[in-house]
């Protein structure tokens, strides 16, 4: 193979589980097993001393050293308040994360033999995540060492795992994807040269890990029952630890089975607790009903967009196992029967092939440009002469049609609307959305302004994010997800105006230009944000990074 070719690998980092794919040189993806020969590695890490264990041998440690263990780290992503602290040193979510990215590429080189470190990956998001979000997981990639090409939503990589692998026809097809801690519903209209988002919609704090906690709230109270105890069994932290454990265990056991043993050992008392499906459905009903309000919220708005019905319905996630999951969306639409699709692997598997897509891309712009002069939206067109994809072939060891395969188009909306505060006729703040959630991005898009004060120095402008369909709404109906401030000239008067220019990338990131128009000054603004690490703090995060050993 070429060494113009560089391979890319796809990475789903999830809240429970993790895994790394390629597409091998026979044009296939396949899921890289890690150092304990498993495909998918617990997202789960242990502080032990200068060392840090990712993954089972983590997850078996929880029961011995439970504050010495950080699990679910994908749920505080973007979260300014979450700190981690181990031998009186604070760590932050992106390198938490970054860690669990370490121990995948690691031991994918070793598995796979490579003489040169993995260094270019496309990551995977929950649809949902924000721009905060977004942005703490491409610099978890960074402080990892990594060159993130792209974050993918991983609704998104779950399509392009169905439309590359398995449907070469037209369809409007519903991905419904319930992971370990976060949910998505999305919509796609799939053709074979192009896989396009409708809509999409979820709950970034709705997962598998949500059922395990109603699993542990009954053994609880069962426990509380059989021996009369009130002490709060949980603020044990072995027991609780063991808890999470055996409850997951159930949960899973559940899925095979119509009932479960589950021991409860706590201060010398031990009771056996028995658990059923049927009670299981149960206690975690309000959970499952909060997937489907979700999922006909996505499908109101792809109404709005024409799509009133959909041809295929495929589940994906490893939570999306439990029998209660299928047989409630057969109950809610019968029409389309639920097919699970490769539930643990399916995003990495997408992840893996977009990655593929980038790197023969960069192949076929370097020689569209030496050979014709096309640019860049020549090649997204697909007006590509056979002439070249066949040298490009060539050099890589790929086939023609593998390569015309790889050239499908990705086309992705907003997850969120994305807006700033202004004062309106009333002297009131509120948010005008420049981009409204489920439109098409790339996007740009450019609003006038006025200052509010005379000689006024500065503009300070807060940058807001929220999940209401229309231009201008009450600010408490909105997150700030970061401010910018921007220098003004002296001596304008009230109202001079100022031109706000949102650019959303396909990623779902967000960038800000602001133009002072009267004396025709641009000044590209950065956002800060406590959400995500930045300056000093990232800084030292990288050095820190090198300095420990991740097993």
């Amino acid at each position: 193979m070429n060494n113009q070719f560089k391979k890319i690998f796809g990475i789903d980092l999830g809240t429970t589980y993790s895994a790394i794919a390629y597409v091998n040189e026979y044009g296939k993806t396949a899921v890289v097993l890690n150092a304990e020969n498993q495909r998918i590695t617990p997202s789960v890490v242990f502080f032990d001393g200068d060392n840090i264990t990712v993954g089972e041998i983590a997850k078996e440690n929880a029961k011995i050293y439970p504050n010495e263990i950080v699990t679910l780290i994908k749920r505080s992503m973007g979260d300014p308040y979450f700190l981690f602290e181990y031998q009186g040193k604070n760590y932050r979510p992106e390198e938490i994360s970054s860690y669990i990215l370490r121990k995948l590429v690691n031991d994918a080189r070793i598995n796979l033999g490579l003489k040169e470190d993995i260094t270019d990956v496309v990551i995977t998001c929950p649809a949902y995540f924000g721009n905060n979000e977004r942005e703490s997981t491409r610099l978890a990639g960074e402080i990892a060492g990594l060159n993130v090409r792209q974050v993918l939503n991983e609704p998104t990589a779950a399509a392009i795992a169905y439309g590359m692998l398995e449907n070469n026809d037209e369809n409007v097809i519903l991905v419904y994807d319930l992971g370990g801690g976060t949910f998505d519903i999305t919509m796609f209209h799939a053709k074979p040269d192009i896989i396009e988002v409708i809509c999409t919609g979820g709950d970034k704090e709705l997962g598998g890990k949500d059922w395990d906690d109603r699993i542990i709230r009954y053994m609880v109270e069962q426990f509380e029952e059989k021996t009369g105890s009130t002490e709060d069994i949980l603020a044990d932290v072995d027991t609780w630890q063991n808890m999470q454990l055996a409850a997951e265990k159930a949960k899973k056991t559940l899925s095979q089975r119509q009932k479960t043993p589950i021991m409860v050992t706590s201060a010398g008392e031990r009771v056996k607790i028995e658990l059923t499906r049927e009670k299981f459905a149960e206690i975690t009903e309000d959970l499952l009903e909060r997937t489907i309000s979700l999922t006909h919220n996505m499908l109101e708005e792809a109404q709005q967009k024409g799509y009133n019905t959909f041809d295929k319905f495929i589940l994906v996630g490893g939570s999306a196992r439990m029998p209660q999951i299928s047989d409630r969306l057969r109950k809610e639409f019968p029409t389309i029967r639920p097919k699970q699709f490769a539930p643990d692997e399916a995003i990495t598997k997408g992840a893996a092939m977009y990655a593929w897509k980038l790197s023969l891309n960069d192949v076929l712009i370097e020689r569209v440009k030496a050979c014709t002069g096309y640019t860049e939206k020549d090649i997204e067109n697909q007006n590509i002469p056979d002439e070249i994809v066949q040298s490009v072939a060539n050099e890589t060891g790929f086939t023609v049609e593998a390569i015309k395969h790889s050239n499908i188009a990705i086309k992705n909306v907003a997850s969120k609307s994305f807006g700033v505060v202004a004062r309106n006729e009333n002297n009131q703040d509120e948010v005008v959305n420049l981009v409204l959630k489920n439109t098409r991005v790339p996007i740009e898009v450019r609003q006038k302004f006025g200052t509010h004060l005379n000689n006024q120095k500065t503009a300070k402008i807060r940058v807001m994010e929220d999940e209401v369909l229309e231009s201008k709404i009450n600010a408490e109906d909105a997150v700030e997800i970061g401010t910018a401030i921007l220098k003004m000239p002296d001596n304008l008067p009230a109202n001079s105006p100022i031109e706000i220019i949102f650019r959303l990338n396909e990623e779902g990131r967000l960038n800000i230009t602001a133009i002072e128009t009267t004396k025709s000054r641009e000044v590209t603004v950065t956002i800060e944000t406590t959400a995500v690490m930045q300056g000093d703090e990232l800084e030292e995060a990288k050095t820190r990074a090198q300095k420990i050993s991740v097993s």
